[in-house]
This record gives structure tokens, C-alpha cells and sequence, in this order.
């Protein structure tokens, strides 16, 4: 059964995810390191894990199955879901893929180094309606689609 596995200490659409994941009956693992407030949802099972900075991260390649989808962020996350035969798609509806994620890891660097010089602000672009619409968008899509196979 396909599943939803969110990173979701900074996730701007957690709740979007579980609307998707209703009208499918899909589950949905909310993963943190902090505790999230509980939803009461039957389909999320809220999961809290240690501290640490990467343990949510564990957490969720630990558990990704083949087709499953990870919303998530944070790129490394994304490249071990992806190796893990999982799907990983931005909250602003981007989707990772083999293709796309070894450029997104080595800008991930570059702009690490260029801010740890000094050189550029760590300014991300802000989230906004059309991101959201773009997500649920490239959600539902990935679900109809591995429904199909």
C-alpha cells in the first residue's frame, strides 16, 4: 500500500498532505524531532523521534517503501528516499528525481560555501499560494500515478 511521509518540523503543507491523502485513504507518517500538534486524523500517525540532526530523516528512509512519497525539503533526505526507490516532492510541488537530484545536491553545496564565505544571503523564496497549488497539483498526480501501476 502506498504511503505519505512527511518532514514535518518545517513543512508548510502538512495539512494539504492529509486532504490528498483523505480522498485516496492513504496513511500519512508526520515525522518530527519536536512534537507536532496531534491532528486526532485517522489516517496520521504522528511519529516523534529523538533528538538529533538527522534522526527524522533516518526515521523515514528506515520505513520508505518502493513508491512511496516523502515531502521533504531537505535534499540529502530526498537523495536516500530516492535511492530507497521512494518518490520525494517539494512542498512547493517540485519533484526529485535520478535525474534532477545530483544538481540539487551539488547547488546545495555550492550555496553552502558561498554563504559560509560570506559571499550570499541564505534568502529562500517566499511560499505562496501558487507553491501550494503546485504542490497539491503534483501530489494528487503521483498518487493517481502509482495507483496505476
Amino acid at each position: 500500500m502506498l504511503e505519505i511521509y512527511v518532514d514535518a518540523d518545517a513543512c508548510p503543507v502538512k495539512d494539504e498532505v492529509v486532504r490528498v491523502a483523505e480522498r485516496h485513504g492513504l496513511p500519512v507518517y508526520i515525522v518530527s524531532n519536536s512534537g507536532m500538534r496531534p491532528s486526532g486524523h485517522p489516517l496520521v500517525r504522528p511519529v516523534v523521534v529523538a533528538e538529533g540532526p538527522d534522526a527524522a530523516d533516518d526515521w523515514i528512509v528506515e520505513h520508505i517503501a518502493p513508491g512511496d512519497i516523502c515531502v521533504t525539503s531537505d535534499i540529502p533526505l530526498a537523495a536516500r528516499c530516492l535511492k530507497q526507490g521512494g518518490q520525494a516532492l517539494r512542498p512547493d510541488g517540485s519533484l526529485f528525481t535520478e535525474q534532477s537530484i545530483g544538481m540539487a545536491l551539488a547547488m546545495r553545496d555550492l550555496m553552502k560555501n558561498l554563504r559560509e564565505a560570506g559571499d550570499v544571503k541564505g534568502n529562500n523564496a517566499a511560499f505562496g499560494k501558487a507553491d501550494r497549488s503546485r504542490f497539491l497539483r503534483e501530489l494528487e498526480q503521483l498518487i493517481q500515478a502509482a495507483r496505476r501501476r
